[in-house]
């Protein structure tokens, strides 16, 4: 069998996908330099630089990521384009339906995402609800070439890991769909959710039509139970602690507050 490093310099090629930075740092975005952190952190720092000349003179042919996987054609030194395939597990169903309520009822988070952003917490959400939205080791990742170099990553894989990263870049939903919720389908979720929470909080309130002799009524100061009247100054607890070089305003307030009561009375 021959050896492949007999081959030389990779087939250039036109009309491939080249990475948009032509020096440095190719990763853009916190989540996406955290994608390429996340596989130095494996040990493949050295390695991934083999690839980012590949990924700049545009020798990756084409690239998809779906459920579970990145599939890509990367044009070496051979005639035949190699077959390069990045795998993650994705999460279950049941994983996807936690993971939703969860960002769901933030806020935040759900009108980030709606906007094709990735909240910077978002990592910490995953983690407390017991899961990684990056992997966290090497076993959860799955990577093979049919290029005859052994080494994982070769510089093809490389290559693709660094598209990858810009993709991430470009659109965060591929790191959601990589992990097994596409787009559409998260956001339409989300929406789902939110409007259910929407629709709960209004049935706590009654309807106006139930409540229109009490509606311009004055609410009972705080601080009176049963048939005791309200303390005038009842209102005034309610109140943070307010000091004004060294004065207790809240105290100070508090005497006016009980004239006003007495002359009412």
């Amino acid at each position: 069998m021959s050896d492949w490093r007999e081959y030389g310099p990779p087939i250039r090629v036109e009309g491939g996908i080249r990475a948009r930075s032509r020096r440095g740092q190719i990763a853009q975005t916190w989540w996406s330099q955290r994608f390429i952190e996340v596989l130095e952190s494996f040990g493949m720092g050295g390695r991934l630089q083999r690839g980012k000349r590949y990924a700049r003179a545009g020798q990756v042919l084409s690239m998809s990521v779906s459920k579970s996987l990145v599939v890509a054609q990367v044009q070496g030194s051979r005639e035949t384009p190699y077959r390069v395939r990045i795998g993650m597990k994705a999460f279950s169903a049941a994983e996807w339906a936690r993971i939703e309520e969860a960002l769901a009822g933030q806020a935040l988070f759900a009108a980030k995402l709606l906007a094709g952003e990735m909240p910077t917490d978002i990592e910490a959400e995953f983690e407390r609800l017991g899961l990684r939205l990056f992997p966290d080791t090497m076993r959860e990742l799955t990577m093979d070439c049919s290029c005859p170099d052994w080494e994982i990553p070769c510089k093809h894989l490389a290559a693709a890991c660094y598209l990858l990263a810009e993709s991430f870049d470009e659109d965060p939903f591929q790191i959601l769909a990589w992990r097994g919720r596409g787009r559409e389908e998260l956001l339409d979720r989300l929406r789902s959710l939110r409007g259910t929470k929407a629709a709960a909080r209004e049935d706590e309130v009654a309807p106006l039509a139930e409540c229109m002799e009490s509606f311009w009524t004055m609410p009972p100061l705080p601080g009176g139970s049963g048939g005791e009247p309200a303390r005038p100054d009842a209102v005034l607890d309610q109140l943070d602690p307010l000091r004004v070089e060294g004065i207790d305003v809240v105290e100070r307030l508090r005497p006016a507050y009980r004239a006003l009561g007495a002359a009412e009375d």
